[in-house]
């Protein structure tokens, strides 16, 4: 019986904000993914392309181009999981950025466990697509 391959995640992290994007940096770090990150979202589908990754985490509110339209411009470029996080609290935003091609929507600030447990369900969905499904490495059991 030959055993599955398991390769590091590749996360994408769109978020104009340095401390929002550190904490989140942080929050992932014990997961040993391979994480890239974008300041706005020309940049963000620049690497996108670029990195290839296996999913996105993009913040709703962004300098130029806001995170709905840069999910659009993501969905013409990949199939990644794109989930969107944003302290806007608003079922019209959620349902905007979800009929626009985003798979996921998390209100900031968000624990670890919760991040984690959101990023694992997306992978789980979209490993139908892939032979080899990426697998973030914390365990989320309490200590």
């Amino acid at each position: 019986m030959q055993m599955a391959k398991v390769s590091q995640m590749r996360i994408l992290i769109i978020d104009d904000d340095p401390a929002g994007t550190e904490i989140l940096e942080m929050l992932l770090s014990p997961t040993k993914a391979v994480i890239h990150h974008a300041c706005n979202g020309e940049s963000g589908l620049a690497l996108a392309k670029e990195f290839v990754p296996d999913i996105i985490l993009l913040d709703y509110m962004l300098p130029g181009i806001n995170g709905l339209q840069t999910t659009r411009g993501l969905r013409k470029i990949t199939t990644a999981p794109i989930m969107i996080l944003s302290v806007l609290d608003d079922p019209v935003t959620l349902a905007k950025v979800l009929n626009d091609g985003a798979d996921d929507y998390l209100i900031k600030p968000a624990s670890r466990e919760v991040l984690l447990a959101h990023i694992n369900n997306l992978m789980r969905r979209f490993d139908q697509r892939r032979k080899e499904q990426p697998s973030l490495l914390v365990s989320l059991q309490s200590a």
